[in-house]
């Protein structure tokens, strides 16, 4: 749930926190404590998908339903060899993304590296198994370590980025991210997000073929200077990572870039009567591809200075418009 907490004085809320801590470590280790984030689920759309038997309870598993046409009466048909590993229990709500061909697979981002993503995958596939990500923040590349084969955008930030994080890593686990019980073998004192090493590095065009399946690179840099989309265009997917997802977009941090990110939406808009599924990283697997045209208007509307403006604390505030919300830093820089 890609959401900040509300603004208090700064004592306040250090008085708070040092009364609630204790109980909140641990009554998050018996999954009693719920944040308010935790309380909204789980997600009326998610609950519709149809799910895959997990062994490993931190992740939920979907698979992927293309909408049968309209007024023509048929079912939903599921999208063969394409899975949302999903994970519902910390507050990044991060998606995952396994996409199966006839000879190898692709796994789009690795989540936070709480839980195994790798033995998820190796349950849901035999195939040779490559990692790509849809951008290098901490809670994209948690699980990238576990495998032995990963492109990697030629960029300073992708590069930095994979030597690993503590501080961010910690950040992911206080008691207002986590929703129920941690894995009984996660240690949280020794939690990093462990460096892990690019084998080949690839560019904005770069095709990738699994075997009776093709999945393109598109660069969509704005949200990081690494950020990508993937489109597979046989099937109508179109996997948009931190660019397009149904819940506050983060673009408040120094590595963003706003007048990149313009460019990217109306990139992928521009893909939009191609596409059947928009498939986004975070909250919610599956969005309808009219939305990117209606996101480029929002995001061009917000930073003219339209819509509603609600501070978050901390120096940030979410711009809200036509169901869109953005989350940019205070004073937001290149809203105009």
């Amino acid at each position: 749930m890609r959401l900040s907490p509300q603004p208090f004085s700064v004592a306040v809320v250090f008085a708070l926190a040092l009364l609630a801590a204790p109980l909140q470590r641990a009554n998050a280790q018996t999954g009693s404590y719920k944040p308010e984030w935790c309380q909204k689920l789980p997600h009326p759309e998610n609950a519709a998908l149809p799910r895959v038997f997990a062994t490993n309870l931190w992740f939920d598993i979907f698979r992927i339903p293309v909408p049968a046409p309209a007024n023509d009466g048929s079912a939903r048909k599921l999208v063969a060899g394409v899975f949302a590993i999903y994970e519902p229990h910390q507050a990044e709500e991060t998606i995952s993304y396994l996409i199966v061909g006839a000879k190898q697979a692709v796994l789009f981002d690795t989540g936070m590296g709480i839980a195994s993503i790798r033995g998820v995958v190796s349950r849901l596939t035999s195939h040779p198994v490559v990692v790509l990500n849809s951008h290098t923040h901490d809670d994209h590349v948690g699980g990238n370590w576990q495998f032995n084969f990963i492109y990697g955008m030629d960029t300073a930030f992708t590069r930095s980025n994979a030597k690993g994080s503590r501080d961010d890593a910690q950040a992911e686990i206080t008691p207002d991210q986590i929703c129920g019980e941690l894995p009984k073998t996660f240690i949280p004192k020794i939690y990093v997000t462990k460096p892990w090493h690019i084998s080949f590095f690839v560019h904005d065009g770069f095709k990738i073929n699994l075997g009776g399946r093709t999945l393109e690179i598109i660069a969509t840099p704005g949200h990081t200077p690494d950020a990508i989309s993937l489109i597979d265009r046989a099937n109508g997917l179109l996997f948009t990572g931190d660019t397009y997802y149904p819940a506050p977009i983060w673009l408040y941090r120094p590595e963003t870039n706003l007048d990149e990110y313009v460019a990217s939406v109306k990139r992928l808009a521009g893909l939009a009567p191609q596409v059947k599924l928009v498939l986004g990283a975070h909250n919610i697997p599956v969005a309808q591809p009219g939305m990117l045209p209606k996101l480029v208007e929002a995001i061009q509307a917000v930073r003219a200075g339209k819509g509603e403006v609600k501070s978050e604390g901390a120096g940030k505030a979410i711009h809200s418009l036509d169901g869109f919300k953005f989350l940019f830093a205070e004073p937001a820089k290149g809203l105009n």
